[in-house]
């Protein structure tokens, strides 16, 4: 496993734990998570892109957006687009950002079948490196399970990945 390798563990049963260092300064990772132009550019797992980021990035603000897969040889998910809205409920930079995460359709209706993520992603300064801490919350342990079992592991791996990358391209 590499130094950077993403770290998962559940707690309580409902609550998903995923750890990652980043060889970036603080300052530069939160920025990546607060403009559009960036989230953009790494947003989503291989193969997928974000046509659509729309943000208020404040306390009270919101984070529209949809994944789109452009990779054909990804088959059934080829064309499939995937809306969310998340909702920030604090945000103290560039320390913390914590929001809730919905499902949502393209108008921003959120979906009240799936489970929604409470996340409080914690950036923590490590000598010019930095420690992304996500906690994802659900109500229940059922609704982790169903996100576990759609691949968030994967997709999160993927996604920190594509993160990773643009910032070894800003050095």
């Amino acid at each position: 496993m590499s130094k950077n390798a993403m770290m998962s563990k559940v707690e309580n049963d409902r609550v998903l734990v995923l750890e990652r260092v980043f060889d970036a300064p603080r300052s530069q990772v939160y920025k990546m998570f607060k403009e559009p132009d960036y989230l953009k550019q790494w947003w989503g797992p291989r193969g997928w892109e974000l046509p659509i980021c729309n943000m208020e990035f404040k306390p009270g603000g919101f984070y529209h957006y949809c994944m789109k897969c452009m990779d054909q040889n990804q088959d059934e998910f080829y064309g499939m687009e995937s809306w969310g809205k998340a909702f920030y409920k604090e945000i103290v930079e560039p320390e913390k950002i914590v929001y809730v995460d919905y499902f949502s359709d393209e108008d921003g209706n959120t979906n009240d079948i799936m489970p929604a993520t409470r996340v409080t992603a914690d950036f923590v300064e490590m000598d010019g490196k930095t420690k992304l801490v996500n906690r994802c919350e659900y109500a229940s342990a059922e609704e982790l399970k169903t996100i576990l079992d759609m691949g968030a592991i994967q997709g999160i791996t993927e996604t920190w990945d594509r993160l990773e990358e643009l910032l070894k391209k800003q050095k």
